[in-house]
């Protein structure tokens, strides 16, 4: 069943912007292939940046401290991530591998997930999407230490530009024991295997 046509202002707003957008690259809007594009753009951007109506003070604000003493690391390895460059509006993909080590309490484990999709559906460069979802857990949960990695492939460098479909991207944030303890990080960098590279069908 098609969606209804959008009736707010920005909504219209933004529907001619994408026409005009079409236009500038020698595109007929009017055409019967294109007629419902701008629709489906602006459709599309609602979920591709839904990140911006979330907020993940809430995601984490649920915690359980009946955990019997559990103080070792939790990880959650293979998340998957889409988001987009804010340098170009293209995607970036790829995973992101997520540890804590709890302080008393711990947080569902959905939620990790969950932080990872809301800063990813923003525009974003890697560095500070890494940073900021270690920066969230550590701030929410107060744990001992927090670790992210995000190993991702950025459409902006594989088909323009460079051109090297093949090179995937790595960022880190440690915070804690993590980045003061060897051995602690040791442990989380061997878990999610970090010399190998992703699967190239990822």
């Amino acid at each position: 069943m098609p969606r209804p046509e959008p009736t707010d202002l920005k909504s219209i707003a933004a529907m001619a912007h994408v026409r005009e957008l079409l236009k500038f690259i020698g595109e007929n809007p009017e055409r019967e292939g294109l007629v419902d594009t701008p629709k489906r753009v602006i459709q599309a951007m609602q979920e591709h940046f839904i990140g911006y109506t979330m907020d993940p003070a809430e995601e984490l604000a649920r915690t359980f401290s009946e955990i019997e003493g559990y103080d070792q690391m939790v990880l959650l390895t293979g998340i998957d991530v889409h988001s987009h460059c804010e340098h170009h509006m293209v995607p970036f993909v790829g995973k992101a591998h997520v540890a804590y080590i709890p302080n008393g309490k711990v947080v569902g484990l959905s939620k990790l997930a969950k932080v990872v999709d809301i800063y990813a559906k923003r525009l974003q460069v890697q560095e500070k999407l890494t940073a900021q979802i270690a920066n969230a857990i550590q701030t929410h949960l107060q744990p001992l230490g927090t670790a992210v990695v995000i190993q991702a492939r950025h459409f902006c460098m594989c088909y323009r530009g460079v051109r090297q479909p093949h090179a995937w991207t790595t960022t880190s944030k440690l915070t804690g024991v993590f980045l003061e303890d060897p051995s602690t990080r040791s442990e989380f960098l061997r878990l999610i295997s970090i010399g190998q590279a992703p699967a190239a069908g990822m």
